[in-house]
């Protein structure tokens, strides 16, 4: 019973600090009270699993970074629009990008065209790299070095800059 006591004094002489590292995770004070509830929530539900030499103020901390990027994720995940379009060039735009105006339409029909009228060494690797993967992913997936895809992408973007430059919305 002694040590049950223990725990959760030293949990609670802790918060103020906890809820100084939530805030700086968050940003958000609300969050950071959620995030700090979250987690010594957590920490009270495991505390049979903690070891007694082990450094209690590291293992609480390291339980409130993984639930922020637990929930981080999450959120990332939920956020995720699936693009039904058939170029697939709305992903990873913004929602206020203007692609619900005639004018927006317009625009990444025009982008769509200037990128298709790209040899497929410069299209496929920007194409990709539009799409999310990282440059050393899509260099592992095309059988190319390193500096030939950044290269590749780099001039797809200058290219495409250059042909619609006089594109004004």
């Amino acid at each position: 019973m002694k040590s049950n006591e223990s725990f959760k004094n030293r949990l609670l002489d802790l918060q103020g600090n906890l809820l100084s590292f939530a805030y700086q995770l968050t940003s958000n004070r609300e969050a950071a009270e959620d995030l700090l509830q979250d987690t010594t929530l957590k920490a009270l539900d495991n505390e049979g699993k903690y070891v007694d030499n082990i450094n209690f103020k590291g293992w609480i901390f390291t339980i409130m970074r993984n639930i922020f990027i637990n929930n981080y994720r999450q959120n990332v995940r939920q956020a995720t629009v699936i693009d039904q379009t058939e170029d697939l060039y709305h992903l990873n735009i913004s929602q206020d990008s203007g692609l619900s105006t005639p004018e927006g339409s317009y625009a990444v029909k025009e982008i769509s065209a200037t990128l298709n009228s790209f040899s497929d060494e410069y299209r496929i690797p920007f194409n990709m790299y539009v799409a999310g993967y990282k440059y050393h992913e899509i260099a592992q997936k095309l059988g190319l070095p390193l500096g030939t895809v950044k290269s590749r992408i780099f001039f797809a973007r200058k290219r495409l800059r250059m042909e619609l430059a006089d594109y004004s919305m």
